[in-house]
């Protein structure tokens, strides 16, 4: 038997007709399992479920009554369905918001699936600019406006890598919102310098020779390196 990721999951309940509430015959609601565990403890079995959330729905209506009468709480049900044995069920709530939060906005959700397969795309061509040392194309991944976080992140780690000189004046003149991107650009930048064996002038920030004692573009002297 193939064991199904949470994307398989989801994917075959968008895709599907949606059941109906055998209670009221209102359509279900595609809800992701919270992380916790539900009644005996085992779990829920799957990562997402059909739910029933129409509050006129007569087994939520009289859900209230029957667990006051028999508990003494105040809770009642809602109408569950497994999408993929299609057993139905009930689980407990505790509010006529129980569990609201953990309905999918499925249009929310497909922004992210599309995001998410954006960046293993463009992470994946990114390799291939790495692979050929192309710095020029991973420059411009990692200065573009568009550029996801997650890339541009792997960009700036990868130019420090295979970026020659010329990429320092570009990069220190973008402004990079993302702490830990700047983070990693300035340890790219000290690679390339590490690797040419160059560092910035204090004074003028031009780039010189490391063991330079004299700028030879502002003509100051040099701190001595410790």
């Amino acid at each position: 038997m193939a064991i199904l990721t949470r994307e398989d999951v989801y994917n075959k309940m968008v895709s599907q007709k949606r059941p109906v509430c055998p209670h009221c015959g209102k359509e279900m609601a595609i809800w992701e399992c919270p992380p916790v565990c539900f009644s005996d403890g085992l779990g829920w079995g799957t990562p997402y479920l059909f739910v029933c959330f129409n509050d006129d729905c007569p087994q939520f209506v009289e859900g209230w009554k029957n667990i006051m009468d028999n508990y003494a709480t105040t809770a009642s049900y809602r109408c569950i369905c497994d999408p993929m044995s299609g057993n139905i069920d009930c689980m407990t709530v505790y509010s006529r918001e129980g569990g609201g939060g953990y309905i999918i906005d499925e249009e929310i959700k497909a922004k992210e699936e599309a995001q998410k397969a954006a960046e293993k795309r463009s992470l994946r061509k990114l390799k291939t600019y790495y692979e050929a040392l192309d710095a020029e194309a991973i420059l411009r991944v990692l200065l573009a406006e568009k550029t996801l976080p997650n890339v541009r992140l792997e960009a700036a780690k990868m130019i420090g890598d295979v970026g020659g000189l010329d990429v320092i004046e570009p990069i220190r003149n973008h402004a990079f919102e993302n702490d830990l991107i700047k983070e990693r650009v300035a340890k790219s930048i000290e690679q390339v310098h590490e690797r040419n064996y160059t560092k910035e002038c204090p004074f003028c920030a031009e780039i010189i020779k490391a063991r330079a004692i004299v700028c030879k573009h502002c003509g100051k002297d040099l701190p001595e390196v410790k």
